[in-house]
């Protein structure tokens, strides 16, 4: 059978006709002028025709059915690509019209002046630029409002009777709680019969836990555009940085100075700078001070893994909650890692912390540079990049320049890596460090390589007892957690001791303000307003102080921990005993540990304690927090424990230093910090080493975040604090000489 060639073609012959086996070959045959026109009059009314039209038409025409089919598939085809050919040319045409209006918008714009001041007029967007001045004018009119009604509450009359007054600026000091205490004082004297705070003259953001209106950074609020010169140049530093750490890792004696008793290495700065020579090095400020170690050991994750941490800034500030109280990658450069060259490279933001109220965290802009060096072996470097352009924080008490910092990863068996960790920074205190830590920042423990390596190994020792099926020690109602209990309760505790290490040293920038100076030691405050999921909803006061101890920190990390001797500090408590129901290891040390605690108070039978304890190298932590029954067993069955309200209090235990100052004095980077704290040695003791213990508590003191917090609030979470050292010290017979 023959098949029809198109609208204006035909077939071989009809579908009555049969084929010639001899003629290979087809016959073709045009369709009349008649079939052509009653085709294309029934196209018109009908493009797509069923089948009893169609045949139909077969009969009309003589056409086999499948001629007539194909006929009007072939005709719908052609229409198409008319249509088609016509729309591209009305839009090509349309588009020939566009861009020549555009030419002349182009040419009329270069010749535009502004009538105000004879410059060229801005380039923002005209429709932006209106959207953003009239959510700025909300804003204000929301101040004023607010304003407004303050001032008429303590006038007597509505503002709008007020005369008209020349504008002000007050600092973001001024809106602190330390402004409320009288006087230039940042104290607060827990006097009697004071007024009440009215939160009303705080603006929201500045309680707001996630708000940096008090310390603003324009880098995180405005996206930064780098230039490909800005960029360039960016790549070159962090190669040259990535070059000196790779020769600082593999280099010895003499340009490392080895500590028998930890294995801490410091460097040698004579050495170091005929080996580094630095432009205007001379020129040097002589109060800039050098911190500079190196430590290597093993690690129980292996090297992919802990790059992807240090690429990813959320994993890094998880991994190190103690050390990293913000993190944040302003721009990436280059992020390919596997397989590139150049590595990635980044620049970040971060603050680094010791967890105490007396030590200022440090802000820095940095480089970050992760490059594979060979198989199974990576670098990471971290060098400071200076942005003129951008608040440096000058109100900070430190200014730090990070030199070539970083670590070496090297593969080893069974999913283990050796890491090599150097820490190298130039600072100069803007103002004296408190003497109760003197001893422990000039060591080199505050942010040296030791404290890093020490923290590293024992997050990676509590990710990697996930995969150990131990069982606990105890159970709530005799059923141990499964796998999957046991993982909740671990992220729960994790949650819970990353919500505190952010407490005492806000990343908002929220000054801390002295509750009380009148007793041996201080006690320091933040107020913020909590809106976060997993936080308890309303205002937060958080408090906190500093004391030191006679005592080894092992010592009193096991009595802190200890839920037997727990009655003796805790006030809470009332003195009643305390039993440990459950108990989930994390790690090799016997304190590494989750536990549940209940007490015996008949008010509270159905609240227990979550607590979590570690120590490792750099220090100690005992964190606890109370959760209620049915909380403990949503983790312990396993379920998303992430809207588990938590307000976490507890301690951080250190040395004070003073050991290791002594046995680093003969290191020259040492000798001026030696002849610093013979002051703080004589008054704690000659040289017997003691322990630093932070005491921290948060206390909700309002479900409503619009309400006010009284003197009394406050006096309750100073009395907590001070009953609570009392005690420690009356049940460790120590007495204490602190700020």
């Amino acid at each position: 059978m023959e098949y029809g060639g198109g609208p204006g073609g035909g077939s071989g012959g009809s579908g009555r006709g049969s084929h010639n086996d001899s003629d290979k070959k087809k016959r073709y045959h045009r369709h009349t002028a008649l079939q052509i026109q009653i085709l294309e009059s029934t196209f018109k009314e009908c493009p797509h025709p069923d089948e009893k039209t169609r045949m139909q038409l077969s009969r009309e025409l003589d056409l086999a059915p499948r001629q007539i089919k194909f006929w009007f598939q072939n005709r719908r085809t052609q229409m198409k690509a008319h249509h088609e050919r016509a729309d591209n040319c009305a839009l090509r045409v349309e588009n020939d019209k566009i861009r020549c209006e555009n030419i002349v918008i182009r040419e009329a714009l270069k010749n535009l002046v502004c009538p105000t001041c004879g410059g060229p007029p801005i380039g923002e967007d005209c429709y932006f630029d209106e959207q953003k001045l009239r959510f700025e004018n909300a804003q204000l009119k929301e101040e004023l409002d607010r304003v407004s009604s303050i001032a008429a509450k303590y006038i007597g009359r509505p503002m709008l009777q007020l005369p008209p007054v020349q504008p002000f600026h007050m600092s973001s000091l001024d809106l602190s709680m330390a402004s409320y205490g009288g006087g230039t004082s940042n104290r607060m004297p827990m006097m009697h019969g004071g007024p009440s705070l009215d939160l009303d003259l705080l603006t929201g953001s500045a309680l707001g836990a996630s708000s940096s209106t008090i310390n603003p950074d324009p880098m995180f609020q405005n996206p930064m555009h780098l230039s490909d010169m800005d960029k360039s140049l960016m790549a070159e530093i962090a190669t040259n940085a990535m070059a000196e750490l790779i020769r600082l890792v593999q280099s010895n004696e003499p340009l490392w100075i080895r500590d028998s008793k930890d294995g801490t290495e410091t460097l040698n700065l004579d050495s170091y700078k005929r080996v580094f020579p630095r432009p205007n090095d001379s020129l040097k400020n002589a109060n800039v001070r050098t911190e500079a170690s190196r430590v290597s050991g093993v690690v129980t994750m292996n090297s992919l893994q802990l790059v992807d941490m240090f690429v990813n800034m959320i994993k890094w500030s998880e991994m190190f909650p103690t050390i990293v109280s913000r993190a944040r990658t302003i721009e990436a450069i280059s992020s390919g890692l596997l397989g590139s060259e150049g590595g990635s490279l980044q620049l970040m933001y971060q603050e680094l912390q010791v967890l105490s109220p007396l030590v200022p965290t440090r802000h820095m802009y940095v480089l970050r540079l992760v490059q594979e060096i060979k198989q199974g072996s990576w670098a990471v470097v971290n060098v400071s990049y200076d942005l003129p352009h951008y608040n440096q924080y000058p109100q900070s008490r430190f200014k730090v320049h990070c030199l070539p910092s970083g670590c070496l990863i090297q593969d080893m068996p069974n999913g283990y890596s050796k890491v090599t960790w150097v820490e190298h920074m130039e600072v100069e205190e803007v103002t004296p460090i408190d003497r109760l830590y003197r001893d422990f920042i000039y060591s080199g423990l505050a942010f040296g390589a030791k404290r890093w390596l020490a923290c590293l190994q024992r997050a990676c020792e509590r990710s990697a007892s996930l995969m150990m099926t131990t069982t606990v020690s105890h159970d709530l109602g005799g059923v141990n957690p499964s796998p999957e209990g046991k993982r909740s309760m671990m992220n729960l505790a994790q949650r819970m001791v990353n919500n505190f290490c952010s407490s005492i040293n806000p990343s908002n920038g929220h000054q801390w303000t002295s509750l009380s100076g009148m007793n041996e030691f201080e006690v320091r405050a933040i107020l913020y307003k909590s809106t976060d999921p997993g936080h308890p909803h309303g205002l937060i006061l958080s408090a906190s102080t500093t004391i030191w101890l006679p005592i080894p920190p092992q010592s009193v990390f096991d009595f802190l921990r200890d839920g037997r001797t727990r009655p003796q500090w805790d006030v809470l408590s009332n003195q009643n005993p305390v039993q440990e129901v459950a108990n989930i290891a994390n790690g090799t040390h016997p304190g590494n540990c989750i536990a549940v605690l209940k007490a015996y108070t008949p008010s509270q039978n159905n609240m227990l304690i979550l607590q979590e304890s570690s120590t490792d190298a750099s220090g100690s932590l005992v964190v606890y927090c109370p959760v209620d029954l049915p909380a403990i067993n949503i983790a312990m069955n396993g379920e998303d424990p992430s809207y588990i309200p938590l307000l976490p209090s507890g301690f951080v235990i250190t040395t004070d230093g003073h050991q290791e100052i002594i046995s680093k004095s003969g290191v020259a980077s040492a000798s001026t910090s030696n002849t610093t704290t013979s002051d703080l040695a004589g008054d704690q003791g000659g040289t017997s080493s003691g322990s630093l213990v932070t005491v921290v508590f948060q206390i909700q003191t309002n479900s409503l975040p619009s309400a006010k917090i009284s003197q009394e609030s406050l006096t309750t979470v100073n009395n907590l604090i001070t009953n609570t050292v009392h005690q420690i010290k009356a049940s460790i017979n120590a007495t204490s000489t602190t700020t």
